[in-house]
């Protein structure tokens, strides 16, 4: 409790790498201060943390988690987060609201390829975190899992690290079995005991050397940030626990120091004490609020969607950081009225009457609300609060209802989706009518998929999108002849066209005039050519719509009782079709700008895979503000962009990612135009394997 008599509030993200045991130490937080009667475990499903049933499939997080607990008179809001890069954007939306954050990792314990991808996958999160200047320490996890030198482990720590490692505490080691700590700050030594606190022991005299080392790296980088405590080690002064615990206090809050702490969460080792630091350490909600400017009209209710949840039994729920005033039962929010204040432990929900400024809670029934929107009872107030940035989707796959009736409820259900997954895109494509789901990866993708399935009764069956060829001509057609006669009884159909069609420049799209002189086709029938035109360019001789052309109606003739707008319209049909294929018909496909990023360890790997797929590379050079990361450019053909993701993660240890967006048209090679035209599906799109566009 705080010195008013109120509970004392902190809310902290979980995060780290996929299978660095964070549910693991969610389970095991809740469990040593007695939020839990009995742990729970990944294996058997019955964790707080992944309560999804695509999470519990999976054995891994595919949504942000939320729980509650109170430990010494401070209620703790934890949020456990995936760690996968396919569910980042979850991740991100999540720490908008946070105060702090443990970014759970494993021991290094060599070179190999797994621990780099280990160390690797830590880099995007600390650069998200230092970016919002988001407090946050280390807690490596899996101590047990073999021996490992604890300073080389700082050092490749650094390594990925923008803000200065510290060592809080130095492992005490039995041959290869970790069985205590020493507490830096206070040199005092513990040791670990299963299912119960760690017990003060003697300081071990064998680990001295290594435990002064440690500490004085510890000293020297909060020296950096303040002068007295340099003075006091520069005189070899041993500065008091008190001002040690300060300056970890304020670096932390500043976010320019990260401290490590280290344990068993299985085993709850190395837990208590994490919870004590950040009791003592971590930043307060108003300490946040401040830094992101969030400091006038107290009073007024302010809040933000950090995750959206549509329950089986509660219908939608939005979990929000309240950053100042009080929500209270009803209130009103954006024009919208709150169905009720809820506590979350997992699925389970706690009815409040009430959540104060700095606390993390679940409104219900907020319609029309989406993740990332800033909530206020007086809008005149309120500016809005920044989010998260979206993630560009990579993967696609085009989707089709098993049940043909159920075609009416896809797009109700895929808002859902949506709403509840922002990293998610579907459109109906205008080119190939197809639906395409759009995400971050496979698992991402089937992960969707299985949510329309269990929660709105919507089994899809997929297939790759089809690649949006388009066509054209080499040469100019001059002097088209396209007659139309046809006599049914009474007033036949008349119509007589001659057109000269000319390709234009690659991006020009299509252009329609005419040059007709003494009034050969009568000015009331013109449209009707021109609408005979543009019908036929939507499949032209190769079987795709037809891009990048000049029409021009020169000359015609027409009949005074049979001419009508029809007629010239069918005659302009048979102009194109006769005229098209003189034209030397050439497939087009759409060429796409991609931006990838990369360590520079791999950029080489990444440029033989870009040019592998036909890509055109423009160059390459390091990331700004990413040590040791490269963006390479390119132009790359949309049909070759499929599994691009998959294949680009896997050369990369996981952590490449790319950016893209539709640049140009562009001739395909003969040999693979050949294979697509005669792969062509009858509407007009290449059954390649190439995703299309948004």
């Amino acid at each position: 409790m705080n010195e008013k008599g109120k509970m004392g509030l902190h809310n902290v993200a979980i995060v780290g790498p996929y299978l660095s045991g964070k549910t693991t130490l969610l389970e095991s937080l809740l469990f040593v201060t007695g939020a839990i009667s009995r742990k729970g475990s990944i294996r058997d499903g019955n964790t707080v943390g992944d309560s999804a049933t695509e999470a519990r499939d999976r054995h891994m997080s595919v949504e942000v988690n939320a729980a509650s607990t109170e430990y010494n008179g401070v209620r703790f809001n934890f949020i456990d987060c995936p760690g996968s890069v396919e569910f980042a954007q979850e991740t991100y939306n999540a720490l908008m609201g946070v105060d702090a954050a443990i970014v759970v990792c494993e021991p290094t314990n060599d070179n190999s390829n797994e621990s780099k991808q280990r160390l690797l996958t830590l880099a995007p999160i600390f650069k998200f975190l230092d970016d919002w200047e988001i407090p946050h320490l280390i807690f490596v996890n899996k101590m047990d899992k073999g021996s490992s030198n604890f300073m080389e482990m700082l050092h490749a720590l650094k390594s990925i690290s923008s803000r200065p490692i510290v060592p809080h505490q130095y492992p005490i080691t039995q041959g290869e079995q970790i069985t205590g700590f020493i507490d830096l700050v206070s040199e005092q030594a513990y040791q670990y005991h299963a299912g119960a606190a760690c017990d003060p022991i003697p300081f071990p005299e064998a680990f001295k050397e290594q435990e002064q080392a440690a500490r004085t790296e510890m000293l020297e980088e909060l020296a950096n940030f303040d002068d007295h405590l340099l003075e006091e080690l520069l005189e070899e002064i041993n500065p008091p626990q008190e001002e040690i615990v300060q300056d970890l206090r304020l670096e932390l809050g500043a976010d320019l120091v990260v401290p490590v702490f280290f344990g068993v969460a299985e085993q709850d080792f190395g837990v208590r004490s994490l919870l004590k630091a950040l009791l003592r350490e971590a930043p307060t909600p108003e300490t946040t609020a401040e830094r992101r400017g969030v400091v006038l009209h107290r009073d007024a209710p302010l809040a933000q969607v950090l995750k959206t949840y549509y329950t089986p039994q509660g219908g939608k729920l939005s979990l929000v950081r309240v950053w100042q005033g009080k929500l209270t039962d009803g209130i009103v929010l954006n024009g919208v009225r709150a169905g009720g204040i809820y506590r979350l432990m997992g699925q389970q929900t706690t009815s409040l009457t009430e959540a104060p400024a700095g606390d993390i809670v679940a409104l219900s029934r907020l319609e029309g609300i989406h993740t990332g929107d800033t909530l206020s009872s007086n809008s005149e107030l309120a500016s809005e609060l920044p989010k998260a940035e979206h993630l560009d989707p990579v993967y696609a796959l085009a989707i089709t209802p098993e049940k043909r009736n159920d075609e009416v409820k896809l797009s109700g259900a895929l808002s859902k989706l949506l709403e509840e997954d922002p990293a998610l895109y579907w459109e109906q494509h205008g080119d190939t009518h197809e639906v395409i789901l759009w995400g971050q990866g496979e698992i991402h993708l089937q992960v969707a998929l299985d949510r329309l399935r269990r929660k709105y009764n919507l089994p899809m069956t997929t297939h790759l999108p089809q690649v949006p060829y388009k066509e054209t001509i080499r040469k100019p057609i001059s002097s088209v002849h396209g007659r139309y006669k046809h006599q049914s009884g009474g007033h036949g159909q008349f119509g007589d066209v001659y057109l000269e069609i000319k390709p234009l420049p690659r991006g020009e799209g299509f252009d329609f005039k005419e040059t007709i002189v003494g009034g050969v086709v009568p000015k009331q029938y013109i449209p009707g050519v021109e609408t005979g035109v543009r019908e036929y360019l939507t499949h032209g001789p190769l079987g795709f719509p037809i891009v990048d052309v000049a029409v021009t109606l020169t000359n015609g003739s027409y009949h005074s009782v049979d001419s009508s707008e029809q007629a010239f319209k069918q005659a302009a049909r048979i102009a194109m079709q006769t005229g098209m294929p003189q034209g030397e018909p050439t497939l087009l496909e759409p060429i796409v700008s991609i931006e990838v990023t990369t360590p520079n360890e791999f950029t080489s790997k990444v440029l033989q895979l870009v040019s592998g797929r036909r890509g055109q590379i423009l160059g390459y050079e390091g990331r700004s503000d990413w040590r040791g990361w490269d963006n390479i450019t390119a132009y790359l053909p949309q049909a070759e962009m499929h599994n691009f993701i998959i294949e680009l993660r896997s050369l990369t240890l996981g952590v490449g990612s790319f950016h893209w967006q539709y640049h140009h048209l562009q001739e395909v090679p003969e040999k693979l135009a050949e294979r697509v035209c005669s792969t062509t599906n009858g509407n007009g799109n290449g059954n390649s394997n190439g995703n299309h566009h948004r």
